[in-house]
Parts: C-alpha cells; sequence; structure tokens
C-alpha cells in the first residue's frame, strides 16, 4: 500500500511538472536577434562605404524589436542623420520591410498615408532595409545623410553583402 501510495504521489508530481513546463513553454517565445558584434561591423561597413563615394552619414543597427543595438556617425555628418538612420531602422524592424517600399506604397495608395503616423519612431524614407538570416528577420539598419535615400540604400547593402 505504501508503494502505491508513493507511486500516486510520485506520478503526481511527474504529471504537475510536466504540466507546468508546458505552460512555461506556452508562456516564453525564442527569438533569433542580430549580435552586438555584427551590429557594429554592419554600422562600421555601412559608413565606410558611403565615406568611399564622398558622403557623410550615420548607420545605425537596431535588434527585432527596434532598439538601438550600434550607431555610427561619420565626421561632419549632419546631427539630423542620427534620427533619421534610427528611424529608418526601426521602420525596417517594424515593418519587416525595405522603407523604400513603404514609401512607394504610400506614394502609390494615398489611402494609407495614415500608417506615417502610427507610431513616433517610424520615417518612411528610403535607406532602411531588414537584416535576415535563414528567412528570419534579426534586426535591421538605417543610413541616412547621403544626397538621396537610395544612396543610403546602396551603402546599407554593401555593407550588409559584405558583412552578412
Amino acid at each position: 500500500m505504501k508503494t502505491t501510495l508513493l507511486s500516486t504521489i510520485f506520478a503526481g508530481l511527474a504529471a504537475t511538472s510536466f504540466q507546468a513546463s508546458a505552460e512555461n513553454q506556452a508562456a516564453t517565445i525564442s527569438i533569433a536577434q542580430i549580435s552586438s558584434a555584427t551590429a557594429f561591423a554592419l554600422s562600421q561597413e555601412a559608413v565606410a562605404q558611403c565615406a568611399a563615394k564622398g558622403y557623410t552619414v550615420t548607420a545605425t543597427v537596431v535588434d527585432v524589436t527596434g532598439n538601438v543595438i550600434a550607431q555610427l556617425r561619420a565626421d561632419n555628418a549632419g546631427k539630423h542623420t542620427l534620427d533619421s538612420s534610427r528611424k529608418k531602422a526601426f521602420t525596417a524592424a517594424s515593418m519587416k520591410q525595405p522603407t523604400a517600399n513603404l514609401m512607394k506604397t504610400i506614394a502609390d495608395k494615398p489611402m494609407l498615408q495614415p500608417l506615417k503616423d502610427m507610431d513616433d519612431n517610424l520615417l518612411l524614407l528610403a535607406g532602411g532595409l531588414p537584416l535576415t538570416v535563414n528567412n528570419t528577420v534579426i534586426g535591421a539598419i538605417g543610413v541616412g545623410g547621403a544626397p538621396g535615400g537610395h544612396l543610403d540604400v546602396q551603402c546599407a547593402e554593401a555593407a550588409i553583402n559584405k558583412v552578412l
């Protein structure tokens, strides 16, 4: 009888433990996101790519939630480039697509104009790109300060191709 009672107690504890474990798994998620070292390398490379073309820019890399991991402002880059590159990166991470695509979508479909006012951190100008590994967004990069968003994109793409 003692053995049966102990077996029942242990079986109940094991079931409770399994249930708690399953509930914990349901209550949490795992995410992949960019490492600090990679974020720093990307920001340095984007600034270097633009510098080679004569552009003084700021490059910002954010994690998957849009928080800044690395930001580098070239000598003589405008102060506004700090915020514009951060917002471009935030927008690309948040919307999981290049900011130039969003800019074009809103231009083509004026009824979507309110999207730009959804969050104060959104900036729908070219220069922000999501960073993906194995088809998973792990962060984003934003570049600001070149004489045109398409040039910001070129510097970001060159950095991504070299670093990732």
